[in-house]
């Protein structure tokens, strides 16, 4: 039992074009792939001087590690009149009333200008502002209680 050879085929130039034409088409389709999802993603924060801001660091941990201990939670979102409402409680889930909070809204790819909200006491726990249509980031800062609080949500 004998099996045909096969016929060995040349290396043309044809193939070799073929091979470099190929080769050139995956690295330039990888790079435009990486260059779009960097661009999507990345939201544009950067800091003016990354030494001064390294030497911070350790502060903002303990500032992170202090508004965790609180154990305060919230829920972000739009009511029946398209306005935004930030609902906060504390760690035995008792609204966080008399609050003064305030949020920063970022649009996440930067297709409108950052919007800086007072949010009024709508509800004992719940505070609400005007915020037109769409997907926004929002830092949310509450004082209450000689505490300062803050998280980040989203909201559509």
């Amino acid at each position: 039992m004998t099996q045909p050879r096969r016929k060995d085929r040349p290396f043309t130039g044809r193939k070799m074009a073929l091979l470099l034409v190929s080769f050139f088409a995956v690295v330039v389709g990888v790079n435009m792939l990486m260059a779009r999802l960097a661009s999507a993603t990345f939201g544009g924060v950067v800091v003016d001087n990354s030494y001064v801001a390294s030497q911070e660091f350790n502060g903002w941990l303990k500032q992170a590690q202090a508004e965790k201990a609180l154990g305060w939670k919230r829920v972000i979102a739009r009511d029946a009149a398209s306005r935004v409402v930030v609902t906060v409680i504390d760690s035995a889930d008792h609204p966080i009333a008399a609050a003064k909070v305030t949020a920063v809204a970022e649009h996440p790819l930067g297709q409108r200008p950052t919007t800086t909200l007072t949010l009024q006491e709508t509800a004992p726990g719940a505070y609400g502002a005007a915020l037109e249509p769409g997907r926004w980031r929002l830092n949310v800062m509450v004082e209450a209680d000689g505490q300062i609080w803050r998280t980040v949500g989203e909201v559509q």
